[in-house]
């Protein structure tokens, strides 16, 4: 155990020697963590640009553009009586939409001859043409459903027969999780998971390429023959460092009053579990790549789009079959999945038994296949160490 620990001080000492492991491993969490954390801040998407294209310039337009301007998630940038030629006017000014009323709409409408309100949307970005297209239908249906009612009344129905005759029926929807739409609350999870699995790979990918490269490993074999024993050596200072980061990333989730149930213990067992499978599959190519800068690009390919395939954002079930395969082999997949199950839902381990099993045959073949190629470096080193002392 002496010489062990005498090993492990080298080890932190190599581990702060190297300025790009460190900005990764240390910076990386909490740059970007803050830096999407003030991105999503806002929660919600407001003030989305429209044109309004009034082409009947009447009492009842004007009605319709003041309850546009009312409402918080649009902005009426534009009104105005002709569209002109709004296709060129895009790249510049980007509406969400353009909203057209016809000419003889007013008329039309008193007359019961039922104009029709075009909205064309720009759909380049679909979580603003969907958000557009809520707060529209929004304002046309209380405006049409207060006309509508307003006919009736005129007819002689009292206000609450004309209100009555005009709903059939009523819908009630009743949000569970997440009730606000918090788009923060939605997003800022799966990112901080995937750049902790990307900020462990990197770290990883370079703990025995970077000794291969140095020279350092053969030292090491020189201490010891066994595998397993640098496995921990290396493995050790990160140990010791991550429930710090994930601290910090819990901290993040109260700092931007993301509402989440994070501080219990399946979501412990979940980012530990995480931590040591995305450890093994780090360590995993830094032993068979000894390469630091290869061993890193590889990762990268791993880790760039594992957020997108993930599940998380996109249903898994619409993901074709032999990309979710390689989710699955990913451990963010079952972390996410888990997360949301026990953060939101307020599951407990045996909702998430199927992500933990998941997670552990991860652990294990990375370990595993890490620990036999590892031991058949410390062989070959060992042997031609041998070899030029005869």
């Amino acid at each position: 155990m002496k010489e062990f620990y005498k090993l492990l001080r080298w080890e932190f000492k190599r581990i702060f020697s190297n300025s790009v492991l460190c900005a990764i491993f240390f910076g990386a969490p909490v740059l970007y963590g803050i830096l999407f954390g003030y991105v999503y801040q806002q929660a919600n998407v407001v003030d989305l640009p429209i044109v309004i294209v009034d082409q009947d310039n009447s009492p009842l337009t004007d009605k319709i553009t003041d309850a546009f301007e009312d409402n918080e998630g649009l902005l009426v940038k534009d009104r105005r009586y002709n569209p002109g030629n709004i296709l060129d006017e895009m790249p510049v000014e980007q509406y969400v939409a353009v909203v057209t009323l016809p000419s003889g709409f007013e008329a039309d409408v008193l007359q019961k001859r039922y104009p029709e309100v075009r909205v064309d949307l720009n759909m380049a970005n679909i979580l603003n043409a969907n958000t557009a297209s809520k707060n529209i239908q929004q304002v046309l249906m209380s405006l049409n459903a207060g006309i509508e009612i307003e006919s009736l009344k005129k007819q002689g129905l009292n206000p609450a027969a004309a209100k009555a005759s005009f709903e059939s029926f009523k819908i009630n929807f009743h949000k569970l999780y997440n009730s606000t739409g918090n788009y923060l609350s939605f997003m800022m999870p799966g990112l901080l998971g995937a750049i902790m699995q990307q900020v462990i790979f990197l770290a990883m990918a370079l703990v025995f390429s970077r000794d291969f490269e140095d020279g350092y490993f053969r030292q090491l074999v020189k201490k010891d023959k066994s595998s397993l024993y640098l496995i921990v050596l290396k493995a050790t200072p990160f140990i010791l460092f991550l429930p710090f980061m994930w601290l910090f990333v819990g901290r993040l989730f109260i700092f931007f009053n993301i509402e989440a149930e994070i501080f219990n213990f399946p979501m412990l067992i979940l980012i530990t579990l995480l931590s040591l499978a995305s450890m093994g599959v780090g360590m995993l190519f830094s032993v068979a790549i000894p390469n630091q800068l290869k061993a890193t690009e590889l990762l990268m390919v791993i880790s760039t789009p594992a957020f997108v395939i993930s599940g998380f954002t996109w249903p898994s079930m619409a993901i074709p079959g032999f990309i979710n395969g390689i989710a699955q082999s990913i451990p963010v997949t079952h972390f996410l999945t888990a997360f949301r199950k026990v953060a939101y839902l307020g599951g407990d381990l045996s909702h998430v038994f199927p992500e933990i099993k998941m997670l552990l045959l991860i652990i294990l073949i990375s370990f595993v296949a890490m620990a036999v190629l590892l031991q058949i470096k410390i062989k070959r080193a060992r042997t031609r160490h041998v070899s030029r002392r005869v």
